[in-house]
């Protein structure tokens, strides 16, 4: 199958060849080492364009891997050997009603941009990856997104109203809307949530906005031992709901500090990031709360402040920790979660896993919702090592179901993690994924690879 076919159904400009320009588009920041070389990269600028695009490969049974910004972390945008990349990079649009507080915005467009449109109207879109300046609306669709502010305001899934979605016979339906209040059939809206692309193209979300979020007060809390670090982490979750409750490791303070120099303590065992953004008169009394459990739980020191320059530096040491771990070496990034009382066991777990497979794993957390990212640090050059981090990594994803967690909290199956899904989910509920994916998507055209095994849907 030519190109040239592809080009003709589509508007001028729309679709790339040129393998040094498609190369680019082949991986997300997993770099999954499987990627293929894709036929085409398509550069949708509307509905129509990817309905085009959709039924022509319908018509010839080539995949399609939708993709946003290429900022996956678990291989979801992987491109298919001989298939079609479908980018939605150039459909930006945001539209704001202030008096319905909606957004209505296309998939290409980056959270940070929906936060400042929305912040023009005195608006506030909550969702917040740590990557919310370069992910788009359409990723954090895909992997119902989450970030350092949901342990209040909640997820991705929780602000979205609507979608209209491109099926894969090409076909584009429209799922819920501005409504507040909608339970007419099935709600087939938070099917498509986190779904990965593997059983429709999303072409624009109605998202509901809230009040823009008051100024915030900022505590930051160092410990001697992991130990400590987690029992406050409980202590808190239990007796308040923070704006943010965040956890770095000594191996990711350290990273953070080589990269910015602001004086963290390199000796901590862990770091508390904690935010209230109660009224301030309430915020202070939270925050001192907040304190005195530290304080409880052998916290070495801890300091707060209302100052918003001061608070804000803190949060983005919690936000570039990826990066700064990342010139470490190569990662591989996981995404466990398990429920809060068992935040200890997995923090204690992951540090015994590091040291029987002589593997860093720098660990980040969005630790009020029990949502770890253990960042495993390897020399590609050396195989040895290589492959100790790779066993690794799966044994962390082994911990995280047996204390009752999940593979993944936020970043998506998508083709790294495929292997476990069955063992976290059941065979039960492994075969209904099946089934609804080939009631959606009969010709496993759609990211095929991606979340379930193609082999498997073909049995």
């Amino acid at each position: 199958m030519s190109s040239e076919e592809l080009t003709s159904v589509l508007p001028e400009g729309r679709v790339v060849t040129d393998p040094a320009t498609m190369d680019g588009y082949r991986w997300d920041r997993a770099n999954d080492p499987e990627a293929g070389t894709p036929l085409a990269v398509v550069r949708a600028e509307s509905t129509e364009d990817v309905q085009a695009t959709v039924r022509f490969a319908a018509e010839r049974g080539i995949p399609v891997v939708p993709r946003g910004a290429g900022s996956g972390l678990s291989g979801g945008s992987t491109a298919v050997a001989g298939g079609i990349v479908l980018s939605m990079e150039r459909m930006r649009q945001i539209q704001v009603d202030p008096l319905t507080r909606t957004a209505v915005v296309q998939p290409g467009a980056f959270n940070a941009e929906v936060k400042a449109a929305a912040g023009e109207h005195g608006l506030w879109y909550p969702p917040d990856p740590s990557s919310f300046e370069i992910c788009s609306i359409g990723g954090n669709i895909a992997t119902n997104a989450g970030g350092l502010c949901c342990v209040k305001y909640g997820v991705t899934t929780d602000y979205v109203l609507g979608l209209e979605v491109v099926l894969a016979d090409g076909r584009a339906v429209r799922l819920g809307g501005p409504r507040l209040k909608d339970v007419a059939g099935l709600d087939l809206t938070k099917l498509f949530i986190g779904s990965e692309g593997t059983l429709g193209v999303v072409t624009e979300i109605t998202l509901r906005l809230i009040p823009t979020q008051r100024p915030p007060t900022t505590l930051v809390a160092t410990f001697k031992t992991l130990d400590d670090s987690t029992k406050a982490v409980l202590a808190i979750s239990s007796s308040m709901r923070p704006s943010m409750l965040e956890f770095m490791d000594n191996p990711t303070i350290n990273a953070v500090e080589d990269a910015t120099k602001m004086g963290l303590d390199r000796d901590a065992a862990a770091m508390l990031v904690i935010q209230s953004d109660e009224p301030a008169e309430f915020a202070t009394k939270e925050i001192e709360l907040i304190e005195g459990l530290c304080y409880q739980h052998n916290a070495e020191e801890v300091f707060y402040t209302a100052d918003p320059d001061e608070g804000k530096a803190f949060v983005v040491a919690r936000r570039m920790a990826i990066p700064a771990v990342e010139q470490k070496g190569s990662l591989l990034l996981e995404d466990v979660g398990v429920p809060l009382p068992r935040l200890g066991d997995l923090v204690r777990g992951i540090e015994a896993i590091s040291q029987n497979r002589d593997i860093v794993i720098a660990l980040i957390a969005h630790a009020g919702d029990g949502n770890t990212h253990p960042l495993l640090v390897f020399d590609p050059s050396d195989e040895d090592q290589k492959q100790r981090a790779h066993t690794a990594y799966g044994e962390v994803m082994d911990l995280a179901i047996e204390l009752g967690g999940t593979i993944t909290g936020e970043h998506g199956v998508g083709r790294l993690k495929r292997p476990w899904l069955a063992d976290y989910i059941g065979e039960d509920a492994l075969d209904l994924n099946h089934r609804i994916k080939r009631a959606l998507d009969p010709g496993n055209i759609l990211n095929p690879g991606a979340v379930l095994d193609p082999v498997a849907l073909q049995t």
